[in-house]
């Protein structure tokens, strides 16, 4: 747990450096990002060695994947427009999010979020922290301190909806982890697709 517990506390600093009003404005938030998934997947590998074992790509999880990705790109547009209607602070917060990619080239971005950030990120909250809080107590706490946890590191951001969309889109990944563990290809392809789809294929206006 020492271990989970250091990699928590990783994550936790490095993604408020990312997203704190504070520290933001000096850094280039894409490339730490990409740093910083790749080096808590690298801890996953580390500490927890073997979790490939579970990424069986085949057809079946492809289409799965796409289709994961689709609804909860459809889960978020009814999610931005009904937050409209209740909160004058979510279209602003919304595009404080998407302004991150202003300057940068979006096919740089594509490759970045679909090769390393997506599949990073999913390495290390389901196929590492998850699994390992879901052997050590059981699948249900697993999936709900993960999901918590990983809502919570974006916190620091100061950002409603950013917190409020990590916590939408990591218990729909966390719950399909928690039952279709065998799936974990499916759910790795959905994060990076989603997160490509959504801040650069079909944006959410």
């Amino acid at each position: 747990m020492k271990k989970l517990l250091f990699t928590i506390l990783l994550a936790t600093l490095l993604w408020t450096v990312m997203f704190s009003p504070w520290t933001a404005p000096h850094i280039n938030f894409w490339w730490m990002m990409t740093g910083s998934a790749c080096t808590l997947s690298l801890c996953a590998t580390i500490f927890r060695p073997g979790w490939w074992r579970k990424v069986q790509v085949t057809p079946a999880d492809i289409l799965l994947g796409i289709a994961i990705a689709v609804a909860l790109w459809g889960v978020f547009w009814v999610g931005d427009k009904l937050s409209q209607l209740l909160f004058d602070f979510a279209r602003p917060q919304v595009d404080t999010i998407y302004s991150m990619k202003n300057g940068e080239s979006p096919w740089l971005l594509t490759a970045l979020m679909l090769f390393l950030i997506g599949p990073a990120e999913e390495i290390f909250w389901r196929g590492y922290v998850q699994q390992t809080l879901s052997e050590r107590w059981s699948p249900n706490a697993g999936f709900v301190v993960t999901t918590l946890v990983y809502a919570l590191v974006h916190a620091g951001s100061f950002n409603f909806m950013l917190t409020m969309a990590a916590l939408v889109a990591g218990a729909a990944w966390g719950l399909l982890y928690r039952f279709f563990p065998n799936r974990f290809a499916a759910i790795i392809l959905s994060h990076a697709l989603w997160d490509v789809a959504v801040f650069i294929w079909f944006p959410i206006m």
